[in-house]
């Protein structure tokens, strides 16, 4: 359904969603706020690429107050996955020759009129090509970012960006271009699903020249997941395609020694997270059960030496300290050379990452949000 009554528009807000008409129309009304607010000189609208959606998110997104800014929401084609939302709203940006996208997560309830500021101000003022979010979020919220993304990114590619994988980012137009012109077969991965967040971040750090900026947003409180009950398969697409990244630029990060920090957009706000409760029982159960299943593949994979290390662990303590998760991280990196391991080592790796979480929630059960935040992105 079209909503549009102009060819061109200087922001695109892009809102990705599937079945969530419970959040969709509360994300619409603030994003409204915020370009009024902020940018009432300036032509912009709304659009929402959904996955076919079964609980009528359309509705409640043509539903929201919109005052004056144009909303358009359409069914996107492809891989059914978040990537392919994204790829179709930068296209269609890009045919409004926009300047600027804004892509806001459609379960968002922290979200507020300043994001849209903050998101869009360092590309149109600070010649930004890309924004990232920085967040206050629960100690036990962005496992697989804190475990594996933020401090492997940070590693290989000498750029220090909280949250590579935070779901809501500014885009600017040199990214813009990138997305929509790289090869279909870049589509026809988890790229298209989960796999685009890293995506788009890596791409950034490696792909284009303006500078990357991380906005100050203060707390995302959205549908937060128990780690070992609900991220396996955003983990498995993930992961898979950071470690693809990895060959692609390993010509660039073999030369990298040390990093740079991101420059924050915005002062700090503070905030208090919502609770979120995790069975650290079921991780350690999952982590176990899940090596003892693949003992001969682990050997393989991680040497002896990290097999005897992990099977010295009782049933009861099966957690991974800092040390060995790193050994473990770059050995299954490296072996993800091998095209015809690769699903098998991501398999490997699920359980395994149920035991580092394990381990990061037993040593911090009792650590105030500040304190624990200082353990995230010791490793890789």
């Amino acid at each position: 359904m079209s909503g549009l009554n102009h060819t061109s528009y200087d922001i695109v807000v892009g809102i990705p969603s599937f079945n969530n008409a419970g959040t969709i129309k509360y994300v619409v009304e603030t994003s409204v706020r915020g370009l009024n607010q902020f940018f009432p000189s300036l032509r912009s609208c709304i659009l929402n690429s959904d996955g076919g959606s079964t609980d009528n998110t359309e509705g409640a997104f043509f539903s929201a107050y919109s005052d004056g800014v144009d909303l358009l929401s359409f069914k996107y084609r492809g891989i059914s996955g978040k990537g392919s939302a994204m790829r179709s709203i930068m296209e269609k940006a890009r045919s409004l020759n926009a300047k600027v996208v804004v892509f806001l997560d459609s379960d968002l309830r922290s979200v507020e009129p300043f994001w849209i500021e903050r998101l869009v101000n360092p590309v149109l003022e600070k010649n930004a090509a890309y924004v990232t979010p920085y967040y206050v979020r629960h100690k036990y919220d962005g496992t697989i970012t804190n475990s594996i993304c933020y401090p492997l990114t940070t590693a290989l590619y000498g750029r220090k960006l909280r949250q590579p994988i935070g779901g809501d980012f500014g885009v600017g137009r040199e990214i813009i271009d990138y997305c929509t012109s790289v090869p279909d077969n870049t589509w026809n991965s988890d790229v298209s699903r989960f796999g685009i967040d890293i995506w788009m971040t890596t791409s950034a750090v490696n792909e284009v020249k303006g500078e990357i900026y991380q906005a100050a947003l203060g707390t995302k409180i959205h549908d937060v997941k128990d780690p070992g009950k609900q991220l396996g398969r955003m983990f498995r697409e993930v992961v898979g395609t950071l470690f693809s990244l990895m060959q692609k630029y390993e010509s660039r990060w073999k030369h990298v020694k040390g990093y740079t920090e991101s420059p924050i957009y915005g002062d700090a706000v503070v905030g208090e997270p919502e609770p979120l409760e995790v069975d650290l029982g079921n991780m350690i159960l999952k982590f176990y059960e899940g090596i003892e299943n693949q003992k001969s593949f682990v050997k393989e994979i991680l040497g002896p030496e990290i097999f005897e290390g992990l099977f010295l662990l009782r049933k009861t303590d099966a957690m991974i300290e800092d040390d060995l998760w790193v050994r473990i991280v770059y050995s299954i990196a490296s072996s993800y050379r091998d095209e015809a391991l690769r699903e098998r080592l991501i398999e490997l790796l699920v359980p395994l990452y149920f035991g580092r979480v394990a381990y990061f929630v037993s040593k911090t059960e009792s650590l105030v949000q500040e304190d624990a935040e200082k353990e995230n992105g010791k490793a890789p």
